[in-house]
């Protein structure tokens, strides 16, 4: 199973970054696909999360309006496109497949600078 995260970076409040979750085939298309934060001090949050197919996607408060979670299931590729990023968004972003106790990604590492 090979599961990967890419596209963080350092950005400047108010800017924008689109994370990719890309997994094996085996195991994107059946099952929903979320999107973790994990930022220094702080518990774990589910930023968001999509539907096997794409039709319901569900975030945290705190990111709904600014935040996008999108799948292409034929390349097994999964997004999240942030924008206007504060700087409470710094994090390291983890993919999650199928829900907390199936698969993770190694995370990629968003700051927002002021």
């Amino acid at each position: 199973v090979q599961l990967q995260a890419s596209g963080g970076g350092l950005v400047q409040v108010g800017g924008s970054l689109r994370l990719s979750c890309s997994a094996s085939e085996t195991i994107f298309g059946g099952n929903v696909i979320s999107w973790y934060r994990d930022a220094p001090g702080k518990q774990r949050v589910l930023v968001a999360g999509i539907a096997k197919d794409g039709g319901d996607a569900w975030y945290h408060p705190s990111v709904k309006s600014r935040f996008t979670i999108s799948r292409d299931n034929a390349k097994n590729t999964a997004y999240l496109e942030m924008n206007n990023l504060q700087s409470e968004d710094t994090a390291v972003y983890l993919c999650n497949v199928g829900g907390p106790l199936q698969w993770w990604g190694q995370g990629t590492l968003v700051t927002v600078s002021s």
